[in-house]
C-alpha cells in the first residue's frame, strides 16, 4: 500500500491537478477505440537496398490502395501514378516535374497540395493528433494540423483552408510542403516496421539499410544469422572476421568492407597475392577462408560440447595425396591450394596471418560507422520477440530428432527450448558490452560464433555449414545440409502448439513469423503453413534468389482488418521508378480476415494503456478523497 502511495506521488508531478487528471485519463481512454495500426514485416532483405527503399517507400502497395481509395475513378491512372511516384520520391520526382510544368508550376502545385492533403487526411485518420504531431516537423505542426483536420466541404471555411494553400505557395515554400507530406504519409502507411534478420550479405549495400532504418520511426529487428557475424566481428571476434572476410570476397563486396565501413585491407590483400597460387578475388577467398577453418578449428577443440568435431578437416587433409576425409569417407580435393597448413599444427596461425587477424580485429574496432550499426541492432534487436500475440524470430526452434526441444550445452549447464534464447542472447549481448579483455566477452565472443554456425543455433538450423566441402570437394554428397528437425513439423498442429506454448502464445489467436529459408514459390511452396499458424516470409527479397524463388520477396502486413502477405516481383531499380513512374508490381493473399475488427484496447501497448488509466483512475480518487495533495501547493 505504501509503495503504491509512493507510485501516486511521482505521478502526480506529472498531473498536478484534477483537470490535468480527468484530461488525460479521457484521452488514454479514448485512444483505445482507435484501430490497431499496420505493422509491416520483411525478412532476408540481404543488402538489397534499392527494393527495401522502395518497399517502404510504397508502404509494399499501402500508398497505391490509398489513392485508389480517395480518388477512384475521378483521376486518371497517368494522374495517380504521378501522384504515387511523387510521394515516393519526392524531391527527385520534384526536379522533373518543375521542368514539366514550368509555365504553371504554381496551378501543379495547388492541384499537388489540395490532393496530397486529401491522401494525408486519409493515412492520418487512424491516429490521435498527438501521435501525428509526433511525425510533423515541429515549425510545421500547426499549419498542417489545420490542414487535415479542417472540412473543406463546410463553405465557412473553404476560403480559409485555400488560403493557407495559396499562401505556402506564394512565399515560395510549396515544395517543402510537398517534401514534407510526402515524407508524413510514408511514415503513417507504416505503424511498425519487424525485420526478421538477415540485413547482411550477399546484395552490396546493407550500410545504406542500416542508415535507413537508424533514422525509421519505428522498428524492431530480430537477429538473422548473417547479422550476428557481421556482429560478432564488431564484438572483435576473429572466427566472425575471417567469415565476414570470407563472404565479402565470395559475393564480391569487399568495397563495403573498404568504402562503406573504413576496414583496411591492404595487408590481406598483400598477403593473399603473395602467399596464394590463385589470381584475383580467388586468392582473397582461399586466403580468408584457410584463416577461418583454423580459428574456428581452434574453438571446436576447446569445446567438444558444441559437437562439431566433423568440422576438424585439418585433421584428415592429406595435400600431398589431394584428399580430405569427411564424416568417415575419404573425398578427392578440387585444389591443393593450401600454402599456409601446417600438417604438425593444423589449425594453427602463420605469423603473418596472425598479425593480419590483429590488424583487422583492431580495424572493425575502430569503424566508428560500423560500431555504430551493431550497436543499434544490439539496442533495437533480438534473438526473438513477441508482439501484438506474435511470435517473431529468424531461423528455427532447434529440435531433436526425436521432436523434443534440443538441449544445448553453454558453459556446463543445459538449456534448450525459450530458455536456449535468451541464455544466447545474454552471451551474444556480453560479447559486445562486456569489458575489452574480459572472461565474459571472450566467452560472449565465442558463443556469438556458435549464434552463426553452431548445429543447434536458433538463428542457423542445419547440422553444419558446408563451406569446406563446398570450396574444394567436386562432389555433391558431402555439400548437403541436413536442416533441423523443426523444419520437417511445420504442418504439424501439436509440435506448433508445443512450441506457442513454450513461448506463451496464444494458439487460438497468435502466429509465428519466421525467415531464414526462402519459399520456391514457383515450384508450388507456400509460406503459409499449417493453417497460417506459421508463416515463412522469405520469399527471395535478394536477387541471388529470385530464380529459384520465382519472386521478389514478401511482405506481411498486419492491421486492424486481418493480415495479407505482399508478393513482389522484381523492381527494375530507383532511376526508372523516379523517371517513368515504375512501382513494384505486387499482389496479395488473404492469409486471415479477423472475426472482429482489432483496435489499439487489443495490443500490448493497448494494454500497457490500460494500466495506465487504472493508474490515474487512483489518483483521481486520491485527489478526491484528500489521501494525496495537488502536487503544485
Amino acid at each position: 500500500m505504501e509503495d503504491c502511495k509512493k507510485y501516486l506521488k511521482i505521478l502526480a508531478r506529472q498531473y498536478p491537478s484534477e483537470r490535468a487528471v480527468i484530461t488525460k485519463l479521457v484521452n488514454t481512454q479514448s485512444v483505445l477505440n482507435l484501430p490497431k495500426g499496420t505493422e509491416h514485416f520483411l525478412t532476408d532483405i540481404h543488402g538489397e537496398y534499392e527494393q527495401f527503399n522502395h518497399v517502404l517507400k510504397n508502404g509494399s502497395g499501402s500508398i497505391w490502395q490509398k489513392i485508389e481509395e480517395v480518388f477512384g475513378f475521378s483521376e486518371s491512372e497517368a494522374s495517380k501514378k504521378e501522384l504515387a511516384t511523387l510521394i515516393y520520391y519526392p524531391r527527385e520526382r520534384l526536379e522533373l516535374e518543375r521542368s514539366l510544368h514550368a509555365q504553371d508550376i504554381n496551378d501543379w502545385y495547388t492541384v499537388i497540395l489540395h490532393r496530397l492533403v486529401l491522401i494525408l487526411r486519409r493515412v492520418s485518420s487512424k491516429y490521435t493528433r498527438s501521435h501525428v504531431r509526433k511525425l510533423i516537423p515541429q515549425d510545421y505542426s500547426y499549419i498542417i494540423e489545420e490542414l487535415t483536420t479542417e472540412k473543406e466541404e463546410i463553405s465557412d471555411k473553404k476560403a480559409y483552408y485555400s488560403s493557407i494553400i495559396a499562401t505556402i505557395i506564394r512565399i515560395g515554400a510549396a515544395e517543402e510542403f510537398i517534401i514534407t507530406f510526402c515524407n508524413l504519409i510514408q511514415k503513417l502507411v507504416i505503424y511498425k516496421l519487424h525485420i526478421i534478420g538477415d540485413i547482411f550479405d550477399r546484395g552490396p549495400s546493407p550500410h545504406l539499410i542500416m542508415d535507413k532504418l537508424l533514422d525509421y520511426h519505428s522498428v524492431d529487428i530480430q537477429w538473422g544469422n548473417h547479422d550476428i557475424v557481421w556482429m560478432g566481428a564488431a564484438a572483435g571476434s576473429k572466427a566472425c572476421i575471417a567469415n565476414v572476410l570470407r563472404m565479402s570476397a565470395k559475393y564480391k563486396s569487399l568495397d563495403l568492407l573498404i568504402d562503406g565501413y573504413g576496414i583496411n585491407l591492404t595487408q590481406f590483400f598483400a598477403f593473399a597475392a603473395k602467399v596464394y597460387k590463385k589470381s584475383g578475388e580467388k586468392s582473397l577467398l582461399n586466403a580468408a577462408a584457410m584463416i577461418q577453418f583454423k580459428l574456428e578449428g581452434q574453438i571446436i577443440l576447446e569445446h567438444p560440447e558444441f559437437e562439431m568435431n566433423d568440422r576438424l578437416f585439418f585433421d584428415t587433409l592429406d595435400v600431398q595425396k589431394g584428399t580430405v576425409k569427411i564424416e568417415g569417407k575419404t573425398w578427392k580435393l578440387n585444389s591443393a591450394d593450401f600454402p599456409t597448413f601446417n600438417p604438425k599444427d593444423p589449425y594453427s596461425l602463420t605469423s603473418e596471418e596472425e598479425e593480419i587477424m590483429n590488424r583487422l580485429r583492431s580495424s572493425f574496432l575502430h569503424s566508428e560507422k560500423l560500431q555504430k550499426h551493431v550497436h543499434f541492432l544490439f539496442t533495437k534487436g533480438s534473438i526473438y520477440k513477441i508482439y501484438n500475440g506474435n511470435l517473431l524470430y529468424h531461423g528455427c526452434v532447434p529440435l531433436a530428432k526425436d521432436g523434443s526441444f534440443a538441449k544445448v550445452n553453454i558453459y556446463g549447464k543445459e538449456f534448450s527450448g525459450k530458455a536456449l534464447y535468451d541464455e544466447l542472447e545474454i552471451w551474444a549481448r556480453r560479447a559486445f558490452f562486456s569489458k575489452q579483455g574480459s572472461a565474459e566477452r571472450q566467452k560472449g565472443e565465442i558463443m556469438i560464433w556458435y549464434l552463426w554456425t553452431g548445429p543447434y543455433s536458433p538463428m542457423f538450423g542445419k547440422n553444419k555449414m558446408a563451406t569446406f566441402e563446398r570450396m574444394f570437394v567436386e562432389e555433391d554428397e558431402p555439400k548437403v545440409e541436413e536442416k533441423n528437425t523443426y523444419y520437417k513439423t511445420l504442418e504439424d498442429p501439436e509440435m506448433i502448439k508445443k512450441i506457442f506454448a513454450e513461448f506463451g502464445i496464444d494458439y487460438n489467436t497468435g502466429h509465428i513469423i519466421n525467415g531464414h529459408v526462402p519459399q520456391k514459390v514457383k515450384k508450388g511452396e507456400t509460406p503459409i503453413k499449417c493453417g497460417g499458424k506459421l508463416l515463412i516470409i522469405d520469399g527471395g527479397f535478394s536477387a541471388a534468389y529470385h530464380e529459384a524463388t520465382g519472386i521478389a520477396g514478401y511482405t506481411l502486413v498486419s492491421n486492424s482488418r486481418g493480415i495479407r502477405l505482399v508478393v513482389h516481383k522484381k523492381f527494375e531499380n530507383t532511376q526508372s521508378a523516379i523517371m517513368n513512374e515504375t512501382d513494384i508490381a505486387s499482389e496479395t493473399i488473404t492469409v486471415e480476415t479477423f472475426a472482429k475488427r482489432k483496435f489499439i484496447a487489443d495490443t500490448e501497448h493497448g494494454q500497457s494503456l490500460k494500466e495506465f488509466a487504472a493508474d490515474l483512475e487512483e489518483l483521481l480518487e486520491a485527489y478526491r478523497d484528500g489521501s494525496i495533495p495537488y502536487a503544485n501547493e
